[in-house]
């Protein structure tokens, strides 16, 4: 079952979390993820939606998750992220009804 993740990022330092941005795609892409969603501007139907960028990825089960997020090289790339936002993340399970 697919499973997904939901990033609330405020970016604090552009310039740093470049550097995120830079290698982010090659590691990403190297353990089945997709990018479903990237917005800097949401168009937000209730509540307040105070953060810098939001972002909704897929994988096609957690196991392919973990393996990337848990990955010596998305851990050594993501110390750019902590260093230039503050974000909460999220993982959803896919709907089965």
């Amino acid at each position: 079952m697919s499973v997904y993740v939901v990033a609330r990022i405020d970016i604090h330092d552009r310039e740093r979390y470049g550097q995120y941005e830079a290698g982010f795609m090659e590691i990403f892409e190297r353990h089945d993820g997709e990018m479903l969603a990237v917005e800097e501007a949401p168009e937000v139907l209730e509540g307040e939606w105070p953060v810098t960028r939001t972002v909704l990825i897929r994988f096609p089960q957690k196991a392919a998750l973990e393996a990337w997020y848990r990955s010596e090289d998305y851990q050594r790339l993501a110390e750019h992220r902590f260093a230039a936002s503050v974000g909460n993340v999220a993982m959803l399970n896919g709907f089965a009804p």
